[in-house]
């Protein structure tokens, strides 16, 4: 059965940990990775201190070789712009065997205005 956009964003969320601004905030100050998923455009414009930025379209082929990743059991808030390519990617690293990662919920629209 085929799904939509927006039926494999809610599959996802059905399965992965969410974290609300305020959790993701918090995870960060103890040390958590935040890793913006967005386009590069997106990210130029505007970010959360020291995110790393791996693109939602590379990101399953560039995470594995990026130095911050190696330790799959290190805490990971995965950040998009509203929150949708966020659920998906974590749903995604988690299949690849990351063990602790998060999706910010309302994504940097919601952190910036916050």
């Amino acid at each position: 059965m085929a799904m939509s956009a927006k039926e494999l964003v809610q599959a996802a969320k059905k399965v992965i940990k969410e974290v609300n601004i305020d959790e993701a905030n918090a995870m960060i100050a103890e040390g958590s990775i935040a890793l913006d998923i967005r386009e590069p455009a997106e990210f130029e414009a505007g970010h959360i201190p020291n995110a790393i930025h791996i693109p939602r379209g590379v990101l399953e082929f560039k995470i594995d070789g990026h130095e911050a990743f190696t330790d799959k059991s290190k805490s990971i808030v995965i950040y998009c712009r509203s929150g949708g390519r966020s659920a998906l990617a974590t749903r995604v690293l988690e299949q690849m065997g990351y063990m602790s990662v998060s999706s910010m919920d309302g994504g940097y629209d919601l952190w910036s205005e916050s």
